[in-house]
């Protein structure tokens, strides 16, 4: 975990106030280490026999995840397989659809170890992001930051887990302007299903911080949005009949065919049957 301190504005933020919240302190769960958080650690550094300095480093990242983890079990975030058979019933699915995605998309876990929801940058998206909300990524672009801002898709700059946030934060850091941030939060996919931030207005949510916010509560959240998805782009009489390249095409784009995303969505669906 990176080290944070006061003004401090990054999706470990929201970790660190999770975590503080869990263990008693009733602070607004946001991505700003505000004042309220800066006391709210100070006084647990304090509790804990830490250097009171407001800084979380690793020194009391460690006691937090420490403190945290007797209340706070990262299963508790997890889906249980009741939540999966009513999500089915309730779309008219098979379980084995249901969970073939699941498994394709995100490995059948949403969350990573540091209890962050699992994501995936795309430099390409952030690039089309931009200019959608009038900023030319040409203007930000320089050999620091070519691996999260690039015109085409490309998996060469891809660290998988928690290293993609590395990369979230190093599109969002970029520009102090509210609206590149947005872009990059809508530039990752999210969670269990997947889904990407841009898609979040289309599925009615007020913002993509909305959604991305909703990302850190619970796999249940991460359902709900999938849920959204496969009504909103048409899904569900594919997944339903098992057509799965109409199901790869629209999930993942007409590009699906170079990772085979069809062939392994019917080999999952084949071992969960």
């Amino acid at each position: 975990m990176i080290s944070l301190k006061y003004r401090a504005k990054a999706p470990e933020v929201y970790t660190l106030c999770e975590m503080l919240y869990k263990i008693g302190y009733p602070i607004k769960i946001s991505d700003s280490f505000t004042v309220e958080v800066d006391a709210a650690v100070k006084d647990f550094q304090k509790k804990n026999g830490l250097v009171m300095d407001g800084i979380v480093g690793m020194k009391s990242w460690q006691v937090l995840f420490e403190k945290s983890n007797k209340i706070f079990n990262i299963n508790d975030l997890f889906l249980s397989e009741k939540d999966l058979k009513d999500f089915a019933k309730s779309y008219n699915l098979e379980l084995a659809a249901v969970k073939a995605i699941n498994e394709v998309e995100s490995s059948g876990k949403g969350f990573l170890i540091n209890k962050k929801p699992k994501i995936l940058f795309e430099g390409h998206c952030f690039w089309q992001q931009l200019k959608k909300r009038g900023i030319k990524p040409e203007s930000l672009l320089n050999a620091q930051n070519k691996n999260v801002l690039y015109p085409k898709w490309t998996k060469v700059y891809y660290k998988g887990g928690v290293q993609e946030y590395d990369r979230l934060n190093q599109a969002i850091a970029i520009s102090s302007d509210p609206e590149v941030k947005e872009a990059a939060l809508a530039s990752a996919s999210w969670g269990s299903f997947q889904i990407m931030g841009y898609h979040a207005k289309s599925l009615g949510y007020p913002s993509v911080q909305d959604f991305v916010d909703k990302m850190y509560l619970h796999e249940r959240e991460h359902l709900k949005a999938f849920g959204k998805f496969l009504e909103v782009n048409n899904i569900l009489s594919y997944l339903r009949n098992k057509n799965w390249a109409k199901v790869a095409e629209k999930y993942n784009g007409a590009g699906y065919r170079k990772n085979k995303y069809d062939e392994k969505l019917r080999k999952a669906y084949e071992k969960y049957s």
